[in-house]
């Protein structure tokens, strides 16, 4: 096969796509190397190693991620932009699973800066201005919201909710609404006790 039409994008891609099929933790240079019938060392003139490639893959998902959001967002707000981001998310998952695992991957601080996890943030504080919170209770609020997200879906996908009633649909919705409600009458903070 041919090396011609290989660079840093097609390579990123195509681990994607692999991280969809076999799961984010799989992915390697010497993987995709295989997946295009050549060898190794012709890979590193566009990455530098798995963990390059990871990265690579990171920053796609979080792109990606950031695009649906902004899309489901727009004209939206309250309750409705609270499950709009939320449902982003979720369906991102469960039809990217490799991919969304990318998006927990742990990038360099000069990686994490130029990503789109900035848009992400910036989502959720979009968000949370309908809920008239201030700092510093908003990164408290963008904190629990992206760990109720990100651990609910993490748990469903691993079937942790497969097995016992209610569905976990209804729970999702339920917990939504618990969100919203909680957001709604945030609870003012109290001084340290001593």
């Amino acid at each position: 096969m041919a090396r011609v039409g290989l660079t840093r994008e097609r390579l990123v891609r195509a681990g994607a796509e692999l991280a969809d099929e076999v799961g984010f933790d799989q992915v390697t240079v010497s993987e995709l190397a295989r997946r295009f019938d050549v060898k190794v060392a012709s890979l590193y003139s566009h990455v530098r190693n798995s963990d390059d490639l990871k990265s690579g893959i990171a920053l796609l998902a979080l792109e990606e991620l950031a695009d649906r959001g902004a899309a489901a967002l727009a004209g939206r707000a309250g309750k409705d932009a609270l499950t709009a981001l939320a449902n982003v998310y979720r369906d991102y998952a469960r039809e990217h699973p490799g991919r969304y695992s990318a998006a927990q991957w742990r990038l360099t601080p000069e990686e994490a800066a130029a990503s789109a996890g900035g848009r992400h943030a910036g989502m959720t504080r979009a968000i949370l201005r309908g809920y008239d919170l201030t700092e510093p209770d908003q990164t408290h609020a963008v904190r629990l919201l992206g760990s109720v997200f990100h651990g609910y879906v993490s748990l469903e996908l691993a079937g942790g909710f497969s097995h016992s009633a209610p569905d976990s649909q209804e729970s999702w919705s339920r917990i939504l609404d618990a969100l919203d409600a909680l957001l709604r009458n945030w609870p003012v903070a109290q001084p340290p006790t001593r």
